[in-house]
């Protein structure tokens, strides 16, 4: 075994890592971008070297400066994690040219599997099923359509080099598939640095179904069962269950030795997984990442085995732990992605200051891995996944049970979650039931999706009480460090000459505005709230919680705040309010029409028009990349491009304006 391993990742997936490394007794050596200097990853490592600027491309992607960082640190091995370098058959070749140990498959094995359309080429020659496609090497866009033709619609535009729905469109009449060609290559260059394309026959709705494999250098190969990740959009994996529901074992057996011989077809080493689409009793190879996966974990809940373990000792010459016959699934965990995104927003990332972050107390068979800590930013250079909280159970309706019951005591404040989201998926009946694909999530998408609805009255409450008891308690300590701790002018009990002691409070919800009244009675609070009066209370926890009375309710809810903002966390969902700033007119400065602003921070990659141009509603206007993905900007209506306040290059806030489009007149 190794003495000492360098991670070449950061995030949760280097704090996975770590985790196992140290238990076998491993030094570990970290490495970290200038905007992870402070990262627990780097705060856990033993040794830790910064590697670069901020984006991936200056800093997790450069393979020399990791090389370089496992030279001086005396690293014999390089684990990749997964994303990043883990799948770059060059630097597993840089890695062995250095002497150092990649912990992964070989390069000829990443590189027969790295592109989609090779690997489909060995698959056919291995028998394992294929989805009906072309995946040659002609890619003159007049050639595609010849072949988009022949495939039929509607059909799947891939990234033969991509992953993590990146690169890919759906076409659903061939009228639209030149401009979706150029959109998934546009994205498939900025991602991968390769345009290279496949086409697929769409199956509207298949399970996913990935069989996790292992190997080493003795010739032993096993699978570990398959894990269900079916629940996506975008084509991105947002919760996974093991094993996969209401599959039959003559299914599992045949997806089983078909991922057996896809991996010994390349000559696989250590972890790998092969991804099938399964179409009624039929399944079909997609792909397969050389890579561990990040839904793992629950593989590890369900066999007792733990596979970043298994790759250190595959990677070090040993043989593999256990033998197909001794692997055993015990039960059933499911795994949920918690990310930083606003889910009524099309998902848009969301990024900022974690002001506040818990996670559920350690129970039997809940499982959390993060990468963050309360104070972290979640910024626009990386992956905005928060945490994966996963449970266990002797069987699905336990694990289901536990992992609600997890996610109703996460806590999540500074940023905008996913957390509501998953709660509605796993609460749904269609899950509830095992019977998902992988159109479940888009069918269901307003039942799992909520609208901007109205602010419940105890949120509005918890707000108002919470913001009295703040401002009693600056005034206090204002007060103490006064020369006059006893001036009246120190009272905060809403006092007021010639009518009722009260405070009056005014909170945004979006554009609308909320307005409370607090009365001071004898008998305690009053609330006067959008719905009428309440009697109410409010008191303190040691663990900074509000147990609050409205009523003859009672319950308990965390309020944080953040400048104006104000978050109301009750039961894990978290609601944000702004406190209304007299000094500032905001519906003025909202309501200007025509004002292009980015939605999120990124970089602008593309500006479509010129000052001048005549332009109609929804006509592209601007391109955005932000969290790896790209974001089109259209016009709100028709008009004139009057003003372009950003050029191809740029990095804007979220907020930031970027262009300005002037309404025609109706007259005219």
């Amino acid at each position: 075994m190794f003495e000492t391993v360098l991670i070449a990742n950061r995030g949760e997936i280097a704090r996975r890592v770590i985790r196992s490394a140290r238990r076998l007794g491993l030094r570990c050596v970290a490495v970290y971008s200038e905007a992870d200097g402070g990262a627990a990853h780097v705060a856990e490592a033993d040794a830790a070297y910064c590697i670069g600027a901020a984006p991936a491309a200056e800093s997790y992607l450069r393979g020399e400066a990791i090389l370089e960082a496992a030279k001086a640190a005396g690293a014999e091995a390089i684990h990749p994690g997964y994303g990043f370098l883990s799948e770059n058959a060059a630097f597993a070749e840089a890695c062995a040219a250095a002497g150092i140990v990649f912990i992964g498959p070989p390069a000829a094995a990443i590189r027969a599997m790295g592109s989609k359309s090779e690997a489909k080429a060995l698959m056919e020659q291995a028998g394992v099923p294929l989805v009906p496609g072309y995946h040659g090497y002609e890619q003159a866009a007049e050639a595609l359509v010849a072949e988009a033709h022949k495939v039929g619609y509607p059909l799947m535009i891939k990234a033969s080099a991509g992953g993590g729905g990146k690169g890919m469109r759906v076409v659903q009449h061939q009228d639209d598939f030149l401009e979706a060609l150029q959109a998934a290559r546009r994205e498939a260059k900025g991602a991968f640095g390769d345009e290279h394309m496949l086409l697929e026959r769409y199956l509207p709705a298949p399970r996913h179904i990935e069989m996790q494999i292992f190997r080493d250098n003795h010739g032993n190969a096993v699978h570990l069962f398959e894990r269900d990740c079916s629940s996506q959009r975008r084509h991105q994996k947002v919760v996974e269950e093991a094993p996969a529901p209401g599959l039959s074992e003559a299914l599992r057996e045949a997806m089983g030795d078909a991922a057996l011989r896809a991996a010994e077809v390349i000559d696989y080493r250590g972890a790998g997984t092969v991804e099938f689409l399964v179409d009624g009793d039929g399944f079909y190879f997609m792909e397969m990442n050389t890579r561990l996966q990040v839904e793992h974990p629950v593989t590890e809940l369900i066999t007792g085995f733990d596979l970043v373990e298994w790759q250190l000792r595959v990677a070090a010459g040993e043989p593999l732990p256990a033998a197909q016959q001794e692997i055993v699934a015990t039960g059933h965990a499911i795994e949920a992605r918690l990310y930083a995104e606003d889910p009524a927003a099309g998902f848009l990332p969301s990024t900022g200051r974690l002001l506040h972050l818990a996670f559920p107390e350690a129970a039997e068979g809940v499982r959390v891995d993060s990468g963050v800590r309360p104070g972290d930013t979640v910024s626009i250079h990386y992956d905005p996944m928060i945490a994966k909280v996963i449970a266990w159970g002797a069987d699905r309706a336990t694990a289901l049970s536990r992992l609600q019951r997890a996610l109703a005591r996460t806590e999540v404040a500074g940023v905008v979650t996913n957390l509501g989201f998953l709660q509605a998926v796993l609460s749904h009946t269609r899950f509830a039931a095992g019977v998902v694909d992988t159109a479940f999530i888009d069918q269901q998408r307003a039942a799992l999706v909520a609208a901007d609805e109205d602010v419940p009255a105890f949120v509005l409450a918890a707000a108002a009480l919470a913001e009295i008891g703040w401002r009693g308690a600056d005034a206090d300590a204002a007060a103490a460090a006064s020369s006059d701790p006893h001036s009246p002018w120190r009272l905060t009990n809403g006092w007021r000459l010639n009518a009722e002691t009260h405070s009056d409070l005014t909170f945004l919800n979006g554009e609308e505005k909320l307005e409370v009244t607090v009365f001071y009675g004898r008998e305690g609070l009053r609330l006067a709230l959008p719905g009428g009066e309440v009697s109410a209370a409010a008191l303190p926890r040691s663990d900074g919680r509000l147990e609050l009375r409205l009523g003859d309710v009672a319950f308990d809810a965390r309020v944080l705040r953040q400048g104006l903002e104000r978050w109301v966390i009750v039961e894990g969902a978290s609601y944000l309010l702004m406190l209304e700033d007299v000094l500032r007119n905001v519906a003025g400065e909202a309501g200007a029409s025509g004002r292009i602003v980015a939605p999120m921070p990124g970089k602008v990659t593309a500006v479509l028009v010129r000052e001048g141009d005549a332009v109609e509603t929804g006509m592209p206007l601007l391109r955005l990349e932000a969290m790896k993905m790209e974001h089109t900007l259209t016009a709100p209506h028709d008009g004139t491009v009057e003003r372009l306040d950003c050029a191809a290059g740029d990095l804007v806030e979220e907020g930031a304006e970027l262009a300005m489009v002037a309404q025609d007149d109706p007259a005219l």
